[in-house]
């Protein structure tokens, strides 16, 4: 899950341990190729949901395996899934992406 504190970008405060080892695991979880891609996918499509039926024509892997690296990113924090008859719906959570572009942001100072 991504740390609750994270809320300034890494250039202005260091993080903290506890901060840190929040966000390990989501990088970790964003570190893989195809994951990276599936939470790029859901959040691209419109309504920032997705079924794995949308998701697996895109990767040469099974829907197992789709399945598979969908369940590291709900469990990082990054997606939700709600089940729909016999299929699961995922959605980023814009909680987390805000949080990550926060911290990622760079901050920008005025020359003069």
């Amino acid at each position: 899950m991504i740390a609750e504190a994270c809320s300034t970008p890494l250039v202005t405060e260091p993080l903290t341990d506890l901060e840190a080892a929040g966000l390990a695991h989501v990088f970790k979880a964003l570190a893989d190729p195809v994951r990276l891609r599936l939470f790029s996918l859901i959040a691209s499509f419109e309504g920032g949901q997705a079924c794995v039926c949308d998701l697996t024509p895109y990767f040469d892997v099974s829907q197992p395996t789709i399945s598979h690296h969908l369940k590291v990113l709900r469990e990082a924090g990054l997606v939700d899934s709600e089940r729909r008859g016999t299929w699961i719906h995922y959605r980023v959570r814009s909680e987390a992406l805000g949080r990550l572009s926060l911290l990622l942001a760079p901050t920008v100072t005025v020359a003069g």
